[in-house]
């Protein structure tokens, strides 16, 4: 059964094969000199290819948004998200929180949908600098707020697991724009604000 789905980086439909996915496993095991026939890999095609297949399918959701009848002018900000996601580089999983704050302009977001942004982009193969920029400009397109505040922190499994080894290291990184990054007293809130969550 194959898989169709929108990806962050491709408006265009992808297709995972699952078929084709699980013979790509078996292939993998044996090149790393393990026996996929053996007991207790019989089925490991098969969950490899549904895990990495769950990793890469964002769920759909309607961008619920509402009139700013109240005319609200400050920040909103929804901080430590969890968020997992698959560096391209290694296939390996990068795993942290995600504060994401906005400054409203006509329409506000429900609060839930945040949380959505953040993994639909996060369900693909990714680097953090872009699935960071991706969910700022995702707010800038379909809120039109006066200023958008993104700040990712992640911890690495390529960089903990292999290469210098380094467990428990965190990459952060942020995409301001708008007021939250032209106008110095509010990116200090959002930034106090975002930062009095990490750690």
């Amino acid at each position: 059964m194959n898989l169709t789905l929108a990806t962050s980086a491709d408006p265009d439909l992808r297709t995972i094969d699952r078929p084709a996915a699980r013979r790509a496993c078996a292939d993998l095991l044996r090149a790393l000199g393990a026996d996929p026939d053996a007991p207790g890999l019989t089925d490991t095609p098969r969950r490899m290819a549904e895990a990495y297949a769950e990793m890469l399918t964002p769920l759909p959701f309607e961008p619920t948004t509402f009139p700013n009848a109240d005319g609200y002018d400050e920040l909103v900000v929804a901080g430590s998200i969890p968020f997992h996601s698959l560096c391209e580089h290694h296939l390996l999983p990068f795993h942290g929180v995600a504060h994401v704050g906005y400054l409203p302009g006509n329409r506000i977001i429900g609060l839930s949908k945040l949380g959505r942004v953040v993994e639909l982009f996060a369900r693909d193969l990714q680097v953090q600098e872009r699935l960071t920029q991706q969910i700022a400009d995702w707010l800038d397109e379909h809120l039109a707020p006066r200023g958008v505040g993104v700040v990712l922190e992640a911890e690495h499994l390529c960089m903990s697991l292999r290469g210098v080894q380094k467990i428990g290291a965190r990459t952060v990184t942020s995409a301001l724009h708008g007021l939250v990054r032209e106008d110095s007293r509010t990116r200090q809130e959002f930034l106090d604000l975002a930062t009095r969550r990490i750690g």
